[in-house]
C-alpha cells in the first residue's frame, strides 16, 4: 500500500484538504490532491502531498489526476450555501462534467475503487416542508424531486456511479453529507454554510460592539448539523465498507437556526437583537438525517455534539478575523 496512490478531487476545498491530511497522517499511500483553485486558494496544502492544478470538468485533467491511482475520492464540485446554490443553479449543474469525466478516466486508468460525495439536497422539497420534519431516509430520494440545480446534479451523479459499477465493474461508493462545518472551512464571501455564517456575524457583533444579527428567514427552519471529525470518519466506513447503495451521512441532532444562533451566543458571551431577513434563501423549512442504515451497517453515526463542534469552530474563525485574513473560497 506505500507505494499506492490515492486521488482527492476538491483537495482545496473543506472537506477535500482535511480528508487529503487524514489520508497522509496513515503514512500508507501517497496522495495526489487536485483543485481547480490557484494554490494560494487551498483551505489547506499538505506539502507531503502530490499537489495539482487541474480543472476536473476536463477529460483530459481527469486523465492525468487518474493516472497510475489506486482509490479516486471524488469530492469537487461547484457549490456552497443556500446563497450560492439558489442563485448559481447552472453552476451547480455543470459540475455532473467533473463526475462523469472522472469515472470515465478512472475506469480507463484501472482505478480500483471510487467515492463520491453526494448531498441531501438530493432529497424531494416535498418531504422537507415542516421544522418538525420526519428524518430523511435513503429511500426517500425517490420519486425524484431534488433541490434545483444542484440536488438534480448530484442525485444524476449517483446514478452515473451506479451504472459504471454495474455495466463496467467500477467498485464506487456514495455518501450523502448532511451540512458539515468546522475549522479551515469557508466563513464568509457568499458560499459560507449556516454554522460559520453565524459564528462569524456574531463575532463581527462582539467585536464592532453593535450588538444585532441578521437572520435569513424566520429562524425557524431546522436542520442537523455534522463536525468535519464524524464526516472524515464516516467516509473511512463506507469507502471501505461493502455497502453499494447511498448512504446518509450526517447528525440527526435536530437544531433550529434560533437555537443555532442560540449556541454561538452563548459561546461568544453575548445576546443579540435578532433582525429577520425574509426575503432572503433559506431553503426547506427542515431537514435531518434518518441514520438507521449506517447504524446498522457499520454500528456507528455522527456523535460529535452541535456544541463541541461550534466552539471550535467558533474559536478558528475568531482568530482568522481578529487577524485580518479572509476565507478562502
Amino acid at each position: 500500500m506505500a507505494n499506492k496512490t490515492v486521488v482527492v478531487t476538491g483537495a482545496g476545498g473543506f472537506i477535500g484538504g482535511h480528508l487529503v491530511s487524514r489520508l497522509l497522517q496513515t503514512g500508507t499511500v501517497q496522495v495526489r490532491a487536485v483543485d481547480i483553485k490557484p494554490f494560494s486558494q487551498w483551505h489547506q496544502i499538505s506539502d507531503a502531498a502530490e499537489n495539482l492544478q487541474l480543472d476536473c470538468s476536463r477529460l483530459e485533467s481527469c486523465d492525468t489526476a487518474a493516472k497510475g491511482a489506486w482509490h479516486v475520492y471524488n469530492l469537487a464540485c461547484d457549490m456552497g450555501g443556500m446563497g450560492f446554490i439558489t442563485n448559481n443553479k447552472a453552476l451547480c449543474m455543470l459540475s455532473v462534467l467533473i463526475n462523469t469525466h472522472m469515472l470515465k478516466a478512472s475506469l480507463e486508468n484501472g482505478v480500483e475503487r471510487y467515492f463520491y460525495s453526494s448531498s441531501a439536497c438530493v432529497y424531494a422539497a416535498g418531504k422537507q416542508t415542516n421544522t418538525d420534519v420526519t428524518a430523511l431516509r435513503e429511500e426517500d430520494a425517490y420519486p425524484a424531486m431534488p433541490e434545483d440545480g444542484y440536488g438534480w446534479e448530484k442525485l444524476f451523479s449517483e446514478r452515473m456511479c451506479r451504472h459504471f459499477r454495474e455495466d463496467f465493474g467500477l467498485v464506487s461508493r456514495v455518501a450523502r453529507f448532511h451540512n458539515v462545518y468546522g475549522p479551515q472551512g469557508t466563513w464568509d464571501g457568499g458560499r459560507e454554510k449556516a454554522p460559520a455564517a453565524i459564528c462569524r456575524k456574531v463575532i463581527q457583533s462582539k467585536l464592532s460592539g453593535n450588538h444585532a444579527i441578521e437572520i435569513w428567514g424566520d429562524g425557524q427552519q431546522t436542520r442537523s448539523f455534522m463536525y468535519i471529525d464524524d464526516c472524515l470518519h464516516g467516509i473511512d466506513l463506507i469507502f471501505n465498507g461493502s455497502v453499494e447503495e447511498p448512504l446518509n451521512l450526517g447528525s440527526h441532532e435536530l437544531v433550529s437556526i434560533n437555537q443555532l444562533v442560540d449556541m454561538v451566543e452563548q459561546i461568544a458571551g453575548v445576546r443579540l437583537a435578532r433582525n429577520y431577513n425574509l426575503t432572503a434563501p433559506q431553503g426547506v423549512r427542515g431537514r435531518n438525517s434518518d441514520n438507521t442504515l449506517i447504524k446498522k451497517y457499520f454500528c456507528w453515526e455522527p456523535s460529535t455534539p452541535l456544541t463541541t463542534g461550534l466552539e471550535k469552530t467558533y474559536a478558528w474563525i475568531y482568530d482568522q478575523m481578529v487577524a485580518g485574513k479572509q476565507s478562502k473560497d
